[in-house]
């Protein structure tokens, strides 16, 4: 299993939207791919700003380069979620789960 990490720096009034966002938009149509495995969102307040980072689990590459493309490691920022944020990260991190307890 390869897990797929992302982050981004949401403006604070906006940082609702991006759960619902990634909630209505983004899980079905990943629910759609064969391989994908699940979603965890994270987030963490501060004054200036909330940062998320979303945690994706997929089966294999191939199954991630469903959703990603060719070039897997650029992030796929949908527009209506880039104008919630005052910065994100290009690109993802991709990583073997050796290890998961659920």
């Amino acid at each position: 299993m390869i897990a797929r990490i992302w982050r981004g720096f949401a403006i604070p009034e906006k940082a609702d939207e991006y759960a619902k966002h990634l909630q209505t938009s983004v899980l079905p149509e990943l629910y759609q791919i064969d391989g994908f495995r699940g979603a965890t969102l994270m987030r963490q307040d501060s004054a200036r700003q909330v940062e998320f980072i979303v945690l994706t689990l997929w089966e294999s590459m191939d199954a991630i380069r469903k959703f990603a493309g060719a070039d897997a490691e650029v992030a796929v920022v949908a527009p209506a979620a880039r104008a919630l944020f005052r910065e994100y990260d290009p690109t993802v991190r991709h990583f073997e789960v050796v290890l998961s307890t659920r």
